[in-house]
Formats: C-alpha cells, structure tokens, sequence
C-alpha cells in the first residue's frame, strides 16, 4: 500500500512537472514565433536600405557625371576667359565701352563660377558625410541581424531541448501509468481471490461454528447429566476441568491497568499540547496571520489541527473505561476484556487523523522552506523533520494493528493461542521502542531548528515563544513515550503468562469457562455462607455421588417402564383396531354367506316347481311369471322406499339396491363404512399436501432467513464501501486542494514570464521605430542630394 502511495506521489509530481514544462513549451514557442517575424521585418528592412543604397549610389554617380561636366564646362570657359583676356588686351585700344562690357559679363560668370564651385564642394561634404553614415548603420544592422539569428538558434535549440525532454517525460509517465494499471489489476485479481478465499473461510467458519454448537449442546447434556461435581484434589473425578478463580492476577491486572491509565493520561496531555502549538505556529509562521491570510494549505491544516481534542481526548476515555471493567470479581484475559475493542477503535481513529494531517505537516515544511529568509541549515533540517513525521506516523500504524490483534479475541468471543498472544505483546513492546526512538529524533530535530531560526533576521518574540512551548510539549511527548515502553517492557512476562487455563491444557480460557468459572465461586460463596449460618448441612462427598448413582439408576429405570407401558399401550390400541376390523369382516363373511344360502334355496324351489310342473307348462311358467312379475312390482316398491331411507339417513349417500340388497342392513353399512373411508382417505391426502405445503413454506423461510443474513452482511460491507469512499472523497478533495494550489503558483510564474518577455517586446518595437526613423531620415537626405543635382 506504501508504494502505491509513493508511485501516485511521482505521478502528481511528475504531472506537475509536466504541466509546468508545457506551459513553458507554449511560452516559447510563442517567443520563437515572435523572433521569426522580428527576424523577417528585419531582412525586409534591410532589403529596403539596400535598395535605397542602391538608389544613392546611381544618384552619386549621376552627381558625379554631373559635376565632370561641369568641371569641363569650367575648364572651357577659362579658355574662353583666357582666349578673351588676350583678345581685350589686343584691342584695348579699339573702344573701352564693349571691353567694359566684357568685363562685367567676365565679372558674372566668374561670380556664377564660384558658386557652383562651393555648391560643389558642399554637396561632396554631404555626400561624403552620409555616406560614412550609411556604412555605419548597414554595419550595426549586420551586427544586430547576426545577433537575432544566433538568438534565433539559440531559443531554437532551447525548444528543441524541451520539446525532446517533454517526449521523454510522456513516455516515462505513458510507462508508468501502463505500469500501475498492470499493477492495479493484479491487486484486483488478488482482491478477487482474497474475497474467494474469504468467503470460502467463512462458509467453514459457519460449518465449524454449527458443529461446535452441536457439540456444545451435547457436551452441556453431558454435563448436566453425568457431571454433578467438580474437584480439584482428586482429579479422578474430573470431567470438566474448570481453573480456579485467581485472585492475585486480578489485583496484579488491576494494578498494571491503573499504572497504564496514569501513562496514557501523561500522553494524551502532551499530544494534545504539541498539536494545539504546532496549530499556533501554522498561524505565525512562515506568514503572520494577524498581518495577512496564510496560505489555504494552512488553513486547511489549521483546521484539522483544531479537532485534534475530539481524536485524542477518547483514547484517555476509553482506557478509563477499561481499567474500571478490571475487578477482583472479573476475570481478565484478552477474551474477556470487552472494552479492549473500544480502546483499539478509539486508537485507530486517532491513527486516521494522523494520516490524514501527514501531508499537510509536509506541505507546510515545503512552505518554510520556499519562504525567503529560509537558509540551507533550516531546508536540512526541515526535510530531516519530514521523514521523522513520516517513521511516527508508520510507528502508530504498527501499534494499531497490534492492539487491533489484541482486541480481536474479545470481539470475536473467541481463544486466542498462548503463543500468538505471546508474540503479539513481544511485537508491541518493540513498536513501543521504535515510537520513544522515533520521538526523541523528531524532538532533537526540532530543537536544532530552532536555534537555526534564532539566527533568522526576521524572527519575532511570538514565534519564539510559540517555539519554546512547542519544544516542550516534545520533551513531554518523550518523557511519556519513554516511560510507557519502559513500562510495557518491564511487564512484559505478566502480559505473556497465561493467568487462567485449564489443568493440562495449552489453551487460554474461553468466554464460557470463565462464565462457568464466576458462576462456580459465587455458588461456592453461597454454599459455604450458608452453611456458616446453619441453613445448610454438609453431605460427604462419595454419600453423594453414591446418591447420585441411585438416583439415576433409578430415574433410568423408571424411564425405561414407562416406555414400556407407553408401547403396551400403542400394541393394545392397534390390536383393538385390527380386532373391530376383523369382526366387521367376519359379519359381511356371515351376510354374504346367508345371501347365497337364500339365493341357492330360491334356485332350488324355482328348479323344483319347473320340473314339478312339466305336463302343463306353459300356464305354469305364466302363472310363475306373473307372479315373479308382482314379486319384482313389490322389491322395487319396497327399494324405493329403502332409497328414500338411506338417502334421509345419509345425507351425502344415494344407492339403489337390487333384489338381493332388500332390506340388508349389513350392506347399508358397508356402504356407509366406504363412504367414511372414502372421505378419511380425501382428508388424509389433504392433510398431506398441506404438511408438504408446510414443508415448503419453512424451507423457503429459511431461505429467506439466509438471504436475510446475507443482505444483512452485504449492507455491512457496502456501508463499510461508503465509509472508504468517504475517505477517498476527503483525500481528494485534499489532492485537489494542493493542485489547485501548485496551478496558482504556475500561473503567478507564467505571468511574470510574459511580463518580462512584453517588456522585451516593447524594447525591441523601439530599436524597430529607431531604425525605421534612421532610414527615414536617409531618405529625406538622399532626396535633397537629388534635388542639389537636379
């Protein structure tokens, strides 16, 4: 479970990690983009300068074409100047006014001579000026191009890098994920398999369970039964050997438990003050809440460092209420010791609080640790006080399933084996250890912090103060950690000794022999107070069992007679039925004899008068017929009226007899005796099918029952399911507490990385306008040499 932990801690690093590279990535990206089109303005500038370069250069040498004529244009008029001078002197005689005249137009051009000599000379200064100008700039913008594209190629292998590092990071977190899932459905499969086994074990629990009731039950007949006494002299007479009430182990428990409930007391004071401390400092330090807010990861701890009282304040109570079960007229052992269970869940509450402030603990040392003022010394030891909360809380852990161990036998009503429990207080005395050892580090840790933050600039007297009582709310928590396990240690053969079990036996007293055991002193106590005040004499013992001897031989023999005059009855019974029976038989036997004598005596006479009457027959046979005739006419009168007889007698009978049935009452009764037998045979097929019915309804009853006992467990599992999601609910909501927390601190660093790249931006614009002001600025120059040529 503690590495599905940690590999869910890399992977939210690693998430964040890679988040934080994505936004960079998009940053850059966007930077690189930017650099692009700067570079691409860049080149288009230059494109443009050289060819306004190139427009000046034509322009120069149109200027210098110009002025070679010019120059020749110059040289031609001093000849013509010189071929004048010689002229005028030759005729200089002739007339004065044209030389006059010459004189002044010589005068003009020289005048407009010199003008275009300086104008000249002027436009190659400028020329020559704007020029090194020129050169000067195309220099800088050659320099700042190979400046932008090694900047270019730099940010390029920068996204390059991340881009590769982003990959890799991907595939690592793709490979990890596929790692964990592989991982999950194995503990699911394992799961599975363990709620296999689980039930497995559980239907041979029942099945175990249901024979040791049976057995049980027969073993208490026995008892009742077979055993009156029980000695502990001579063991000749012992069936059930029941230990005697020890009353030295229970004032030796009754001591230990006091001493226990003093240690406990001692250790739910020093938590709760380390708790209410390091709640104070959450508030002061690394941000003074009274100043401004602190962080909601403080906050949040804050919170939870408030109910500490309703996690820590139970263990006291539920100790209490142990030593207060612990009597002289108690027996204590583990199967006993019912609010042992209590003390465990009130313990394994508090161990889910501490598991669930872990986090923050380690959330909020990262915080001082980010905090400025925070030096090297301080991140050490910080870290160091992270692993030594992380061992405390492992250590709670482990004392949790042990006294959970412990508290099992009582709940379950169940012996635990003298060895088990033996190893079981053994590994609770060496968790104990680990806890004092694991305290008194976090203590020595603690102390080195806070002389390391003595030497802070920014410490105030609150924190110092706030400190110090911290530290000894620590120096507390040690003491008392100290003393139980010192404690615990030196008791250790009282807790591991087996203070009652059975003569000869290795197993530890269960729930009812102890039952057995206080009912047998107090019958004792009874016995002899009574016999102290003369209510009650004394029997000998082998008089009484010799008593006993015949009073069950004779109980026995009395048992048997009645059995015995119980199954006499039953023959009786079955033989007077067989004998009505028979008598019914033997009465239609002698009616249906009668019936063939009359009838055989009838066939006789008629045979008789037919062969008496032979020399006139025919009137004989008619008068015989006649005669038969009116005897028919009568039988069926005299039916008709037995009919009606047997129908007003039976109500739901109607029969019709012939001749031979006229006036038999036997056979009436016969018919009434098959109807009755009829009807018996419908009522017992009835009753039948409703003990089938019967039979149908109680199984599907204890179907019923069944399914009841199983919803009952599945409510108990899936309420169980809810509490779990309830905590998984909580600790997410923790998780995306931090997350949403280490986005915000993204975000504040992805701002201040686009306000640093705007103001490059911005820089980089005004170099732009700059040079775009210095090209406009040639051009106004290269326009006025253009005109100066023109």
């Amino acid at each position: 479970m503690a590495n599905v932990t940690d590999l869910q801690t890399k992977y939210s690093k690693l998430a964040q990690e890679y988040s934080k590279l994505r936004a960079q990535n998009q940053v850059l990206k966007k930077a690189v983009v930017d650099e692009q089109a700067n570079s691409a303005s860049f080149k288009e500038q230059l494109k443009l300068r050289d060819q306004s370069l190139r427009k000046q250069e034509q322009e120069m040498d149109s200027l210098s074409f110009r002025n070679q004529q010019l120059a020749k244009r110059v040289e031609l008029l001093q000849e013509e100047l010189a071929v004048s001078d010689a002229k005028g002197k030759k005729g200089k005689s002739k007339a004065d006014s044209p030389s006059q005249h010459g004189l002044e137009t010589q005068s003009v051009f020289d005048e407009d001579l010199q003008k275009k000599i300086e104008e000249n000379e002027r436009l190659h200064i400028q020329f020559y000026d704007a020029d090194e100008q020129h050169r000067k700039q195309e220099a800088e913008l050659t320099t700042r191009l190979q400046e932008l594209e090694k900047d270019l190629e730099q940010h390029q292998a920068v996204v390059d890098g991340l881009t590769t590092k982003y990959m890799e990071t991907i595939e690592r977190l793709q490979s990890d994920k596929a790692r964990l899932e592989v991982k999950a459905q194995t503990l699911e499969r394992e799961a599975k398999e363990c709620r296999m086994r689980t039930e497995e074990c559980q239907q041979q629990v029942r099945r175990c369970q249901s024979e040791l009731n049976r057995q049980v039950k027969q073993s208490s007949t026995v008892i009742q039964e077979k055993v009156p006494f029980n000695d502990t002299k001579i063991g000749d007479y012992n069936s059930l050997n029941v230990p005697p009430h020890n009353r030295r182990h229970q004032l030796k428990a009754r001591d230990v438990a006091g001493q226990a409930l003093s240690f406990i007391q001692d250790l739910v004071a020093a938590l709760l003050n380390f708790h209410s401390y390091t709640e104070q400092r959450v508030h002061i330090y690394p941000l003074d809440s009274s100043i401004e807010p602190i962080s909601p990861l403080n906050q949040k701890f804050s919170q939870y460092l408030h109910e500490n009282a309703a996690y820590v304040r139970p263990l006291e109570d539920g100790f209490l209420q142990l030593h207060q079960s612990i009597t002289e007229d108690t027996v204590t052992v583990l199967e006993t010791v019912v609010k042992l269970k209590s003390f465990a869940d009130n313990f394994s509450s508090y161990t889910h609080f501490l598991q669930k402030i872990l986090p923050y603990q380690l959330k909020s040392l990262e915080e001082e640790c980010n905090a400025s003022p925070c030096t090297a010394a301080l991140i050490a030891k910080n870290q160091e006080l992270q692993s030594d909360m992380k061992k405390v809380t492992s250590v709670f852990e482990k004392l949790q399933s042990y006294i959970k161990l412990l508290a099992l036998p009582s709940a379950r009503q169940d012996a635990m084996p003298q060895s088990s429990t033996s190893a079981v207080f053994t590994q609770l005395a060496a968790c104990l250890h680990s806890l004092h050892d694991a305290i008194k580090e976090m203590s020595k840790h603690y102390n080195q912090k806070a002389s390391f933050e003595q030497e802070l600039p920014t410490i105030t007297q609150k924190l110092c103060t706030t400190t110090e009582c911290l530290l000894g709310s620590l120096g507390s928590l040690t003491s008392s950690t100290g003393k139980i396990s010192t404690f615990f240690s030196n008791n250790l053969d009282f807790f591991t000794s087996s203070g009652y079990s059975p003569r000869g036996s290795t197993v530890a007293l269960n729930p009812l022999q102890a039952e057995s055991m206080l009912a047998n002193k107090k019958k004792a106590a009874a016995y002899i107070h009574a016999i102290k005040q003369g209510r009650t004499q004394s029997v000998p013992y082998r008089e009484a069992l010799s008593n006993r001897r015949i009073l069950t031989s004779s109980t026995e023999s009395r048992e048997g007679l009645t059995q015995q005059v119980q199954q006499s009855q039953d023959k009786i019974a079955r033989l007077e039925q067989e004998k009505e029976h028979w008598l019914l038989e033997a009465q239609l036997g002698k009616v249906r004899l009668e019936k063939e004598n009359q009838r055989i005596a009838d066939l006789e006479s008629q045979l008789a008068a037919a062969l008496g009457g032979s020399p006139n027959p025919r009137p004989a046979a008619a008068s015989t017929l006649s005669e038969s005739h009116e005897e028919a006419e009568r039988e069926q009168n005299a039916a008709g009226k037995e009919t009606t007889l047997c129908t007003s007698l039976v109500g739901m009978l109607c029969t019709t007899p012939t001749v031979e049935h006229v006036g038999d009452e036997e056979s009436r009764e016969q018919l009434i005796k098959t109807h009755y037998m009829a009807r018996v045979g419908e009522l017992t097929t009835q009753l039948q099918i409703s003990d089938s019915k019967a039979v149908h309804f109680h199984s599907e009853c204890r179907a019923l029952a069944k399914r009841l006992a199983i919803a009952e467990k599945s409510r108990e599992t899936l309420s169980e399911e809810v509490r779990l999601a309830n905590q998984n609910v909580t600790r997410l909501q923790d998780e995306l507490t931090t997350t949403k927390r280490s986005y915000e601190d993204q975000l504040s660093m992805m701002s201040d990385h686009l306000c640093s790249m705007n103001e490059t931006l911005s820089k980089q614009r005004e170099e732009i306008d700059t040079l775009k002001l210095g090209s406009k600025n040639w051009e106004v120059i290269g326009g006025i040499g253009v005109a100066a040529g023109a």
